[in-house]
């Protein structure tokens, strides 16, 4: 018999998204080799300083169907390049699940790109929420020079996660600054 699942408590940042009680989980530029346009704008800054990219808390629940996963991510301001800081994107394991972004501070956008190649890319500011629908990867891209991109995520727990298809493909389209505006371009380096 299963017993049921007791509630769980965990904290954590409004303004910044950092938890107290629940270990971070870092990607420093060193974590994203390979995931920038410009190879050579990545190798100059990694061997500058191999800095905080993002960071995000998963917040224990349980992996399974009928629970609910839930986290806050941060993604620090900077670019490498032209490019914007960035997580590194994923597919869910379980392909038709869906997940929900909600954005606590900053300015930033979520790109979203089915194996189709559908691609969406919608606006992260305070108070809006993003709905990523099944079968998209999905990854958050700070746009704001200063400011920490912080959103809160949630899914459905057995959904995993699927990194290595982004790893080795990339997504269709890169956001770049242009003109001091983010701009929304082709991935040059786009494997299909």
């Amino acid at each position: 018999m299963n017993t049921p699942l007791k509630s769980i408590v965990t904290d954590f940042s409004l303004i910044d998204g950092l938890s107290q009680s629940r270990p971070a989980i870092r990607r420093t530029l060193s974590a994203m080799k390979g995931m920038y346009a410009d190879q050579s704008a990545f190798e100059r800054d990694l061997a500058r300083d191999d800095r905080l990219v993002y960071e995000y808390f998963d917040m224990g629940v349980p992996h399974s169907e009928k629970e609910v996963a839930y986290g806050t991510s941060i993604v620090y301001p900077g670019k490498v390049g032209s490019e914007y800081h960035m997580t590194k994107g994923h597919f869910h394991t379980v392909i038709d699940t869906t997940e929900v972004y909600f954005c606590l501070r900053g300015h930033g956008m979520l790109m979203m790109e089915n194996p189709e190649g559908d691609v969406e890319v919608r606006e992260l500011k305070p108070g809006f929420a993003v709905y990523v629908p099944p079968r998209y990867a999905h990854r958050s891209i700070n746009v704001s020079s200063t400011e920490q991109l912080v959103t809160f995520f949630a899914f459905p727990a057995h959904a995993g996660h699927d990194y290595g298809t982004i790893e080795t493909k990339g997504f269709r389209k890169i956001v770049v600054e242009r003109d001091g505006k983010p701009e929304v371009v082709d991935n040059p380096r786009w494997m299909s």
